[in-house]
């Protein structure tokens, strides 16, 4: 891992999974183009960027390979270096001999994840976009997928660049008036506005770290506890869901003691259905630690799905109201193979009618489901906190600014507001890599101000 802080080496390696038809190797660095011009048939060195030349790759008077070279020139390209892909058969022994042929004309082979470090130390993106295109290569439905393209399109990084130039705005008015301390007399800003300024990011802070819990549950699949009473059907439930036998089903009670998560795709979304052990007293050591665990999934779930098979008991509705507030519960009355639909309750408008042994209804309750996790307006555009990293930078960032605001309500001195606030914009930093500089503070001092006047 040494050699990947040096950005003055050339670098290669294969960019496609093995064992497929086609292989691509990336090459990027200052000296790629005359490397492959070395072992390639045609002369590269003229040639402009963005343009695609067929060819022999060629080791001496041997031909290696038919190939393609794609030719990007600095500072457009991935990397914003010189770079080549060499488009060649999914050979190994074919790949191996062209890497063989780069390392023998200087080429590094790369570090892992050397490619998008590049990318990023030389500004083509931040590292919330650099993180984002390990989540692209990740994503496994279609919403992790708009997160993360829309992560790496930039929709974090504009939010925090609008955070960045309002609290360079304070930055500024604070230096000013620590450079200018000899004169009592002048005050750049009234608190009262820096206050309200102050107010307006943390609410802004604020709005981004609630999308944190939303944007895990949509990476690690949103959880559905299904609940109820023994011998309900919820076993049958999961598995007529799954379209698999995953869960064993039985007439004994009891049957299930422990969780079983399964992750399913409803139109995009992942959700991991979790099958929990049936709820009732019981004398039976494993079974209440198996019943103590179906509570535990319930509070960690963000929709419950709570399954019976006749009008709520008394002790079901007592469950359905402990069910706390903030989570989507649905209520579904299973076994309408053996019962008559007239039956249900007729002040239980809300009730779904299914049957999980013959599948009726079944895709109603997938749509109810996806539904209740309300994702429906879930775009490209959307900024979701999606990483650990981020929403505890963004925490980080709002209990410095929480300083802030103490001191401005206290009429502390300037020089302490400060400190607090540069310790907020060093916590955002992190998220993107960048600091607003000293520099930067001074050229903004003199754009939006008339100094010296």
């Amino acid at each position: 891992m040494q050699h990947i802080m040096n950005q003055q080496d050339t670098i290669c390696a294969l960019a496609t999974p093995t064992g497929g038809a086609i292989a691509v190797i990336r090459i990027s660095g200052n000296d790629t183009i005359r490397m492959v011009s070395t072992i390639f048939s045609k002369p590269l060195q003229d040639a402009k960027g963005y343009t695609v030349h067929y060819g022999e790759i060629r080791e001496k008077e041997m031909v290696v390979d038919d190939v393609l070279i794609t030719l990007f020139r600095a500072p457009h390209s991935y990397t914003g270096e010189d770079s080549v892909e060499i488009s060649c058969h999914g050979s190994q022994y074919i790949v191996r001999r062209i890497l063989d042929l780069l390392v023998k004309q200087g080429c590094r082979m790369a570090e892992p994840g050397e490619y998008t470090q590049r990318a990023f130390l030389n500004s083509k993106m931040d590292l919330s976009q650099a993180e984002a295109v390990a989540d692209l290569i990740a994503s496994t439905n279609q919403a992790t997928h708009k997160l993360a393209l829309s992560q790496l399109r930039g929709s974090v990084s504009s939010e925090l660049a609008k955070l960045r130039e309002q609290l360079l705005h304070l930055t500024t008015l604070m230096e000013l008036e620590l450079d200018f301390s000899d004169h009592e007399e002048l005050e750049f800003a009234d608190r009262t506005e820096l206050l309200q300024l102050a107010h307006t990011v943390d609410a802004h802070i604020t709005r981004l770290t609630q999308t944190f819990e939303t944007g895990q549950a949509i990476k690690q699949g949103i959880p559905v506890a299904i609940v109820g009473k023994t011998n309900v059907g919820k076993s049958t439930l999961l598995n007529k869901l799954l379209g698999d036998d995953r869960a064993i089903v039985s007439e004994v009670h009891g049957t299930t003691r422990d969780t079983i998560e399964e992750v399913m795709d409803i139109n995009g979304v992942a959700f991991r259905i979790i099958d929990t052990a049936g709820l009732r007293k019981t004398t039976d050591v494993i079974e209440q630690i198996g019943i103590e665990r179906t509570r535990k999934k319930i509070q960690e779930a963000r929709i419950v799905v709570f399954l019976f098979d006749d009008a709520p008991t008394d002790e079901e509705q007592k469950e359905i109201e402990q069910i706390p507030k903030d989570k989507r519960v649905l209520i579904v009355r299973n076994k309408s193979d053996l019962i008559d639909a007239s039956s249900l309750v007729s002040n239980q408008p809300n009730v779904l009618l299914i049957s999980a042994k013959e599948g009726t209804n079944i895709e109603v309750l997938k749509q109810q489901i996806y539904d209740a996790a309300n994702l429906t307006s879930l775009t490209y555009t959307d900024v979701i906190i999606t990483s650990s990293r981020h929403y505890e930078a963004l925490l980080a960032a709002q209990d410095n600014l929480h300083h802030v605001l103490k001191g401005l309500q206290s009429h502390l001195p300037t020089d302490l507001i400060a400190e607090d606030l540069r310790l907020t914009l060093s916590s955002l930093s992190e998220i993107t890599g960048g600091l607003i500089t000293s520099q930067e503070t001074l050229n903004n001092i003199f754009h939006h101000f008339c100094v010296g006047k």
